[in-house]
C-alpha cells in the first residue's frame, strides 16, 4: 500500500500549479499560478479561526487548515461570507480537501484506540468526508458510511471489480454495492477504521472516491457501448478519462475545483441514442459532424433535479472539437466557481446562473476565461436527423463493430449487488470479456468483446440467471434511488420495494413492450423518475385516517433524441400493494397496452 501521503494533494500543493487554461488544451504546466490569486480579504481572516482537525477531542495543538476561500476571487469570497445557510461557512472554516488526509490521521486514531466515535467533529464525519466520497448515513447506519466512487464512463476491469469485493465483503449483510444513475458504484456498510486503506488502494487500482459529493462534478458519464457500437458518432471514452483526470488532478484530489456553489454533472454522448442523458446533464456534449466531416459537439447547459426546480438543459450555440472540450469544461467551471450565486443553497445550480445571464451570456463568459477564443456556433443537423432514432436497448447479446465479436448486457435488478456478485462478474469478464464490464445509467452491466462462438457458454453462466440478458418487460426497464433503507433523506423505502411490485405486476400482466419504470425516494430525484415511462417519488399518503408511505406518479418521461421530461399526474398514492398495483395495473393497461393474464 502506498503512503498515505502519496498522492494526496493538499490545498496548499502542486494541485494548483496543475491545471492551466488554455484555447486548445489543458496542461501539466509546472508554470505556478497561485501568486495571482487573491489573497483572503482581511474581513476573511478575522472571521477564521484555526480549525482542528478531524478529531475535536485530540490534545495536539489545532493546525491551520485551508479555507474554501482560497480560490476564489474576492467577490465570490464576498458572495460565501454572506451567504444563508450553514454550508458556505463549513467551506469557509474548514475546506473539503482536508479530508484527503485527515481520513488518514482518523483510521489511524481509531484503530490504535487513540479517540472514540463520540469525540469525531459532527461536520467532518456528517458533511466534509464526502469531499472524500464519504457519506454517513447517521439516521439509518450509524457509525457507517456510503462510499461513492468515480468511474468514467462506466468502465471497470476484473481487477477492480475484485478489490471493490474485498471492501464489503468482511461487512456481512451490512455489506453491499449500487450502480447508479451516473455510471457509477457505490459501496455501503463501510467503517472508518478501513476508509483509509480502501481510499489508498482505490488509487492503486486506478479509482478515486475524492470528489464525488457535495459541490464537487460527479461521476463522467459517457456511452456504455463506446468504441463497439456499430452506429456509434464518436468514441467518448477518452474525453470521459481527460475530463475526469482535468478535473480530479489525475484522481489525487484538486482543491481549485472542490468548492463549486453547487454540485455539477457532465456528460459525453456518443451517439444519436443519447445514452448519456444530456438534457439533464450541467453541461451536455451532444455529437455532431460540421461541414468537412469533423465530429465535434453541439453543448446543452442547465440541466438538473432539485426539490425546488425539474428542468431540461437549453442549447448553447457553441460547436467544440474534441480538442476544446477539456478546455471549454475547465472554463465553465471556474465561471461557476467565481460568478455563481452562493446566497441560497436551493438556488445556486448553474440553470439559476443562465436565467440570469442567457445561454449567451453564458457562452461569453467561458470564451472570455478560455482566454478569448471565438467558440463555433452550434451545427445544424442535416437531413438525416429528419427521420426519428429510435432509442436502443442494450440488454441482450448485440453484434459489435468489429467482426466476430458481441457485448452482452445484464439487467440487475434496481442496481443492487453484492461482494459475491462483485467476485463473479470479475471472473465472467476474465473468461470471456478481456477482463472488462461496464456499468450503465440504467444500473445494469456490461460485457464487450464476447467471441460469437463464446456467446452461450457465456449466456450459461451462473451470474446470468441471477441477472439475465433478456429480463421481463418492466424489470428491463426498472431504475431505484437507494430508498429509506440506507438513505435518510428517503421519505419510502424504493429498491426493495421496486422490485416485488414488478415480480407482481409481470405475474399478472401481459406486457407487450419495455416500460421504463424509476423510483425516486424523495424529490431529489436521484432515481431520476421524471425521465421514466412511469416515476414514482416517494411523498406523504393517508389511508384509513393514518399517516402512511405514498407515492406521486410522473408519467410521459422519454430519453433519446428529442426527450422529453415527465409530468406528475397523482399523488399521495398509498404505497402498500393493496393500492399500488391496481394504481399501476390501469397505467399500463391504458398507457401501454397491457391485458391482464387469464
Amino acid at each position: 500500500m502506498v503512503s498515505p501521503t502519496a498522492f494526496v494533494s493538499s490545498a496548499a500543493g502542486s494541485a494548483s500549479t496543475q491545471l492551466a487554461s488554455s484555447a486548445s488544451s489543458w496542461t501539466s504546466s509546472e508554470v505556478a499560478t497561485t501568486a495571482a490569486r487573491p489573497t483572503l480579504a482581511v474581513a476573511t481572516a478575522a472571521r477564521r479561526r484555526a480549525y482542528p482537525s478531524m478529531v475535536a477531542a485530540q490534545t495536539k495543538e489545532t493546525q491551520e487548515v485551508p479555507s474554501g476561500l482560497k480560490y476564489l476571487p474576492k467577490d465570490a469570497q464576498e458572495r460565501a461570507l454572506n451567504a444563508s445557510g450553514k454550508f458556505e461557512q463549513l467551506k469557509i472554516d474548514k475546506d473539503g480537501s482536508a479530508m484527503w488526509t485527515e481520513i488518514h490521521e482518523l483510521a489511524a486514531l481509531l484503530k490504535a484506540g487513540e479517540t472514540k466515535w463520540e469525540d469525531i467533529d459532527a461536520d467532518d464525519i456528517d458533511m466534509r468526508l464526502k469531499w472524500a466520497g464519504l457519506f454517513h448515513r447517521r439516521k439509518r447506519t450509524p457509525g457507517r458510511f456510503m462510499m461513492r466512487l468515480k468511474v468514467p464512463n462506466g468502465i471497470l476491469n476484473s481487477t477492480q471489480l475484485r478489490f471493490l469485493s474485498d471492501c464489503i465483503s468482511p461487512y456481512g449483510t451490512d455489506g453491499c454495492a449500487d450502480i447508479t444513475t451516473r455510471m457509477n458504484i457505490q459501496l455501503r456498510g463501510i467503517v472508518t477504521e478501513d476508509a483509509a486503506a480502501i481510499c489508498d488502494g482505490l488509487y492503486e487500482n486506478g479509482l478515486t472516491s475524492f470528489m464525488s459529493g457535495m459541490d464537487n462534478v460527479r461521476n463522467m458519464v459517457g456511452s456504455p457501448i463506446a468504441g463497439i457500437d456499430p452506429h456509434e458518432i464518436v468514441d467518448t471514452r477518452a474525453l470521459c478519462t481527460e475530463l475526469n483526470d482535468m478535473i480530479t488532478n489525475y484522481r489525487k484530489g484538486n482543491p481549485e475545483l472542490t468548492n463549486l456553489p453547487r454540485k455539477f454533472n457532465i456528460c459525453v454522448s456518443g451517439s444519436r441514442d443519447d445514452f448519456a442523458h444530456t438534457h439533464i446533464n450541467d453541461i451536455g456534449l451532444v455529437p455532431m459532424a460540421a461541414a468537412d466531416g469533423e465530429i465535434g459537439f453541439n453543448v446543452v447547459v442547465g440541466g438538473m433535479f432539485s426539490i425546488k426546480r425539474n428542468v431540461e438543459a437549453v442549447p448553447m450555440d457553441v460547436w467544440l472539437t474534441q480538442a476544446q472540450v477539456t478546455p471549454f469544461c475547465k472554463a465553465l467551471l471556474e465561471v461557476f466557481r467565481d460568478q455563481g450565486d452562493r446566497k441560497v443553497r436551493q438556488k445556486t445550480r448553474l440553470m439559476y446562473m443562465i436565467d440570469q445571464w442567457g445561454a449567451d451570456g453564458l457562452r461569453d463568459r467561458v470564451a472570455k476565461q478560455m482566454g478569448g477564443v471565438e467558440l463555433a456556433p452550434a451545427v445544424v443537423p442535416g437531413p438525416e436527423y429528419d427521420t426519428p432514432w429510435p432509442r436502443r436497448d442494450i440488454q441482450g447479446v448485440h453484434a459489435q463493430k468489429q467482426e466476430g465479436l458481441s457485448w452482452v448486457g445484464l439487467n440487475v435488478p434496481a442496481g443492487r449487488i453484492t461482494a459475491d456478485d462483485l467476485s463473479m462478474m470479475a471472473d465472467v469478464a476474465d473468461r470471456y470479456s478481456g477482463g472488462e464490464m461496464r456499468v450503465t445509467v440504467e444500473q445494469n452491466v456490461l460485457f464487450p468483446n464476447v467471441a460469437n462462438d463464446q456467446v452461450d457458454a457465456f449466456l450459461a453462466e451462473p451470474l446470468v440467471a441471477k441477472f439475465p440478458a433478456t429480463p421481463g418487460p418492466l424489470a428491463a426497464g426498472l431504475v431505484s434511488c437507494t430508498g429509506a433503507q440506507f438513505c435518510g433523506i428517503a421519505l419510502i423505502e424504493t429498491k426493495n420495494r421496486a422490485m416485488e411490485l414488478v415480480k407482481v405486476l409481470e405475474s399478472q400482466l401481459e406486457i407487450p413492450q419495455l416500460v421504463r419504470v424509476h423510483w425516486t425516494g424523495c424529490p431529489n430525484s436521484c432515481g431520476q423518475v421524471q425521465v421514466a415511462d412511469i416515476g414514482l417519488m416517494g411523498c406523504p399518503a393517508r389511508k384509513n385516517g393514518k399517516a402512511v408511505e405514498g407515492v406521486k406518479i410522473f408519467l410521459g418521461g422519454s430519453i433519446g433524441e428529442g426527450a422529453e421530461l415527465g409530468e406528475e399526474v397523482s399523488k399521495g398514492i398509498p404505497a402498500d400493494f393493496e393500492d399500488l398495483v391496481p394504481a399501476m395495473t390501469k397505467i399500463l393497461v391504458e398507457r401501454f397496452g397491457a391485458t391482464v393474464r387469464a
